[in-house]
């Protein structure tokens, strides 16, 4: 029985540390064709995450986006013929998938839309979205009682389970451990045992205690942390054992509210949830026969960062999205399709023991983690093309043992 969702940290961290941003310029990069006024030009991270580059290889075409949140609003200039059918979970039957937020079609824009009408273009704009509709809570609001009875999200997540959907983004964070049946298997294990790819960003709250948030504490969820324009991880971002990768996530276009009219600066865990689930897109697109796993093990392999390859960190995961990697260069290792790279960690047929201080097995965290190297990628022609993140990070210095469980559910 899977009710709640245990995390233990165990050992003492006593850090002093300096720890450098790595710049996130870009050698030779073209002017932004857009206005200084047209939100495109905002999009820095489509520069950084060679996006124009990558789309003259896949668009994300044939991949299918869950997008569990406030509702999407497919009428939007950038929306328009890339929303299908979805469900609204905050009832029984029936209902509206539309927005009565923003933040759901900002997070649909995010991944999927096209730009058109000077709106937000997507990381993956051939992708397609299925809305699935579920009232947003306060990261430490107490769900309503009726939740018991109904938990929208665990219907939402089966619902987006069953669906054709290959990908499911939850933007929809609580310490309580929503989308858990109380009577057996959870939504998460459901949707991964459908072949689904979960993910969601870890929270914001990391000022306010930061305190696991659900789902993205689940194990079959891959946790997003956000990162700013010098790759560093955001102060706000929740950090800890749940963070698997970490993405753009500061100074993020966003719709100001549901009327719809404009645009705001926004960002957080739902823009990096959104821009590492585009990511995904990109990457499955480029290969449809792999399967979640895979596309998730791949994006650990080629993630951007400055410590050991299988060492996840407390901040930033496996290191940075880097989709060009692997689509432009050919890189990252696939492996097997039936492991999720959660479980284990390790990108290699044979990886490095963990540690025995590890009550899972799993490796331990390094404490320089705070900044992520971008790292080179590459254009069609060359080894590397433009540089992005050419400086060095300054090593973090560490005094006293840090050993944490990632992930470890009690039954």
């Amino acid at each position: 029985m899977t009710a709640t969702l245990s995390l233990a940290r165990r050992g003492l961290l006593a850090v002093s540390s300096a720890v450098g941003a790595l710049a996130l310029t870009l050698s030779g990069a073209a002017a932004p064709a857009a206005a200084a006024d047209d939100v495109q030009s905002k999009q820095w991270y489509l520069d950084a995450l060679y996006a124009e580059k990558i789309w003259k290889k896949t668009t994300g075409k044939g991949i299918k986006v869950a997008v569990i949140d406030s509702g999407v609003n497919p009428d939007t200039p950038s929306l328009k013929g890339q929303v299908l059918k979805g469900v609204d979970a905050t009832v029984e039957k029936g209902g509206s998938t539309d927005d009565t937020n923003g933040q759901g079609t900002t997070t649909a824009e995010l991944i999927a839309g096209t730009g058109k009408g000077g709106g937000i273009k997507g990381m993956a704009p051939g992708a397609k979205i299925i809305p699935f509709k579920v009232p947003l809570l306060k990261y430490d609001e107490l769900p309503p009682g009726t939740w018991i009875e109904r938990d929208p999200l665990y219907h939402a997540i089966r619902a987006a389970a069953d669906s054709d959907a290959q990908i499911i983004v939850i933007n929809l964070r609580n310490q309580h451990a929503i989308g858990n049946s109380l009577y057996g298997q959870s939504a998460a294990e459901y949707a991964a045992s459908k072949g689904k790819l979960l993910i969601a960003g870890t929270g914001d709250n990391a000022k306010e205690g930061n305190k696991p948030l659900y789902p993205a504490a689940n194990l079959e969820v891959a946790g997003i942390a956000s990162a700013d324009r010098e790759a560093k991880t955001a102060d706000f971002s929740q950090n800890g054992e749940d963070v698997d990768l970490s993405a753009p996530g500061v100074d993020i276009p966003r719709w100001c509210d549901a009327s719809f009219k404009r645009y705001c600066e926004g960002g957080g865990a739902s823009a990096a949830a959104a821009i590492a689930s585009g990511s995904a897109a990109l990457i499955w697109s480029a290969h449809p026969d792999w399967t979640a796993n895979q596309v998730l093990r791949v994006l650990f392999d080629t993630a951007g960062r400055t410590w050991k390859k299988n060492t996840p960190t407390r901040y930033a995961g496996y290191g940075m999205v880097r989709p060009a990697v692997n689509i432009l260069r050919g890189k990252g290792t696939p492996g097997d399709p039936k492991v999720t790279p959660i479980l284990k960690p390790g990108l290699s047929e044979s990886p490095s023991p963990a540690p025995s201080s590890s009550p899972t097995g799993k490796a331990e965290k390094s404490n320089n983690d705070a900044a992520v190297e971008a790292g080179r990628e590459a254009d069609d022609n060359s080894p590397f093309g433009l540089i992005v993140g050419i400086a060095a990070a300054v090593a973090a210095l560490a005094a006293g043992a840090f050993a944490l469980a990632r992930k470890r559910r009690n039954a």
